[in-house]
């Protein structure tokens, strides 16, 4: 460093940790680190902290999960993530809840979601900060970074220059780009020659082929219970049919595991042998039309539209056995091939991101450059639907906190 620069830095303000991005990964380790007496400074460009934590849940904040395992995770080092849940695991975090004493319940597959508002949430992680000490700047554009000396970098915003002792890289990812999504996580990781995976969205709905968006767009709004499946995956949940396309929680666990150009299976009667029951139904009331009887299981608009007419509307005696499992396959093996996602103006979290590989799964910390930390959705792990994301976020922040 020359005598310019010396003098130069000399005038930043010293801080001992700062944390680009004000997200939920980012306010845990600010506040673990607070409590460590640490100076933090925790700087965004959004004008208020936490805005995607607000809209998580549909402003309910699905907040973790009962049961979490690195199995709800994708990523290329499939087991980087088991320290962190291990370590904060999702009944540390509902202590921190109930310290707060925020009513909440528990919705299917162990899901769980404020009674009342995300806010609460939020509200909770701030009131921590602030007992911690944290310090906040938003509103604030990130202009460079760069490594002065090991356990020194420098960061030049807006408004104002500073040195740090830890940097804490917790800017998310790609997805809701309204939200304040940004790739300044990976430009950062890339400039200190830290690999990072191809970015993709994940938990999204699927847009269709013009063909299929035509044939099913008096589908629009209803939601059946279906098992949705590649060669590699099958999740059963709600699929909901839309004016775009499909979405509904099997459909958006499904988008983070589907190749463009893919097919998918679709059983939209999974508890059923439907050519049991139309057999069954043609020995005891033959006058019967297939519709009426499939009619019992599915929406009538649902049947009308993926029955073909011939077999819908006949009799049962006219059905031949070969013909039944035809009806059956429309419905029960059914194959679609999406024309593409609906891109990260509504995916619920990124794919791919910094290398895990490059960073320690018990500090968060990068391998090669001491005091270089990444949290959160910016790392190469991405959650199922259902509290999962949020909880990564949690897990992985608060053990940065530790060690920043």
């Amino acid at each position: 460093m020359d005598s310019k620069e010396k003098q130069q830095t000399s005038l930043d303000k010293k801080i001992d940790v700062i944390i680009i991005g004000a997200g939920a990964s980012g306010l845990m380790c600010a506040i673990e680190a607070g409590k460590r007496q640490r100076k933090v400074l925790v700087v965004d460009h959004a004008k208020e902290p936490g805005k995607k934590i607000l809209m998580s849940g549909g402003g309910r904040c699905n907040f973790t999960n009962y049961s979490v395992s690195h199995e709800n995770y994708i990523s290329n080092n499939p087991h980087f993530c088991k320290s962190a849940l291990s370590r904060y695991n999702s009944y540390d975090f509902l202590d921190l809840i109930n310290k707060y004493d925020i009513s909440f319940s528990e919705r299917e597959h162990e899901q769980l979601f404020c009674d009342g508002s995300a806010r609460e949430i939020l509200d909770m992680l701030l009131a921590e900060c602030k007992k911690a000490g944290v310090t906040f700047q938003m509103d604030t554009t990130i202009e460079k970074v760069e490594q002065l000396a090991e356990h020194n970098f420098r960061l030049c915003s807006s408004r104002g220059n500073y040195t740090c002792h830890s940097l804490v890289v917790a800017t998310g990812g790609l997805s809701i780009p309204t939200s304040g999504a940004s790739p300044l996580g990976y430009k950062i990781a890339e400039q200190f020659n830290i690999k990072v995976w191809p970015q993709s969205p994940g938990l999204v709905p699927f847009t269709l082929q013009p063909k299929d968006k035509e044939q099913l767009a008096t589908l629009s709004g209803i939601a059946v219970d279906a098992v949705v499946s590649n060669r590699r995956r099958s999740f059963r949940e709600n699929i909901l049919f839309t004016h775009r396309g499909l979405s509904g929680p099997a459909i958006l666990q499904m988008s983070s595991y589907w190749q463009p150009g893919e097919e998918l299976t679709i059983n939209l009667l999974p508890d059923i042998d439907l050519v049991e029951v139309l057999k069954e139904q043609q020995q005891q009331r033959p006058l019967r039309t297939v519709k009426s009887v499939v009619a019992e299981y599915l929406p009538k608009r649902l049947v009308k539209t993926m029955v073909q007419t011939n077999f819908a509307d006949s009799s049962l005696k006219t059905i031949l056995p070969k013909e039944f499992v035809e009806i059956s396959e429309q419905l029960q093996q059914w194959t679609i091939k999406p024309n593409a996602t609906e891109g990260y103006r509504t995916a619920e979290v990124t794919l791919g991101g910094v290398d895990c590989d490059a960073i320690s799964s018990k500090t968060m910390e990068s391998n090669k450059i001491p005091g270089l930390f990444f949290t959160g959705e910016v790392l190469d792990v991405s959650g199922w639907l259902g509290g999962y994301n949020l909880q990564w976020a949690w897990s992985s922040g608060w053990c940065a906190g530790q060690y920043v």
